[in-house]
């Protein structure tokens, strides 16, 4: 389980492709610090350590993940949001987020806000994924608040730290991000959908 609250980003140095699976080889400044095996977010998306070097460290993406993430689109020189799995007495400073990204969504707009700065996202509806005011949204593995939830969008204000230590410093209008939607908030629209049914 993860916080959504992002600890740096990784750079992409190599991107290999297998079959239908891709191997992401990362540098990051904790490298030292993991081991096999270990669960590292991933732009949101929970992926495994299969191989480490001093500075740098493989996961490996399989063709059901590289579908439902941005994940595919990865080159060299980009900067991927990470973040390690919580330990069991560590805060809960973001929300609860699992590391499973339900789909992706564009960016239509960055409006300047006088020193933060306002995102727009449009998605597909999909199931059960929706967002509420004032309610959570991981967006590349951040953990944000919503505003202006729309039943296909909405906006999340971006504070100058969260935009330089994450790689909101690099969306813009057309770039495409990964969603994980409230996992609570599922359960409850499943529920009610359910019921309505009845």
């Amino acid at each position: 389980m993860f916080s959504g609250i992002i600890e740096q980003t990784a750079t992409v140095v190599a991107v290999r492709s297998e079959r239908q699976n891709k191997h992401f080889i990362l540098r990051a400044d904790f490298c030292r610090e993991l081991k096999i095996d270990q669960s590292i977010a991933h732009n949101g998306v929970c992926l495994t350590v299969v191989d480490l070097t001093e500075d740098t460290y493989t996961v490996t993406a399989m063709k059901e993940t590289l579908l439902r993430s941005n994940l595919g689109a990865l080159q060299v020189g980009d900067l991927i949001n990470v973040e390690r799995s919580m330990k069991p007495d560590a805060l809960l400073d973001g929300h609860i987020v699992q590391g499973h990204v339900d789909q992706t969504a564009v960016c239509t707009a960055v409006e300047d806000a006088e020193g933060s700065w306002y995102f727009t996202f449009r998605y597909e509806p999909q199931g059960d994924n929706c967002t509420v005011e004032k309610g959570s949204v991981a967006v590349n593995g951040v953990s944000l608040t919503v505003c202006d939830s729309r039943d296909d969008g909405f906006r999340v204000a971006i504070i100058p730290y969260t935009y330089e230590h994450t790689n909101f410093c690099r969306i813009g209008v057309g770039s495409v991000v990964n969603l994980e939607f409230d996992i609570v908030g599922k359960y409850i629209a499943r529920l009610m959908r359910n019921y309505m049914k009845r």
